[in-house]
């Protein structure tokens, strides 16, 4: 399975954090949430794009084009 890719964020003036996924918005975080998103990222314990794909839920299992061709969902 490839690794995410495409994800970017930007810290807005008022604390919140706007998590795009190539050039569309993903996600908004605030408060507590953005903070803890960033914290996440400052520790360094993981891969940026995979934080990112984590926080909005945009992450792929593997078996997708598997389960289309299976004879039950035809």
């Amino acid at each position: 399975m490839p690794a995410p890719a495409g994800f970017a964020y930007e810290v807005r003036s008022d604390g919140s954090v706007v998590i795009t996924h190539h050039g569309r918005a993903a996600t908004t975080l605030r408060r507590g949430r953005a903070a803890a998103f960033l914290a996440e990222l400052g520790d360094g314990g993981g891969d940026a794009q995979q934080v990112m794909a984590r926080w909005t839920g945009n992450y792929k299992r593997g078996n997708e084009r598997v389960a289309r061709n299976h004879p039950r969902n035809r």
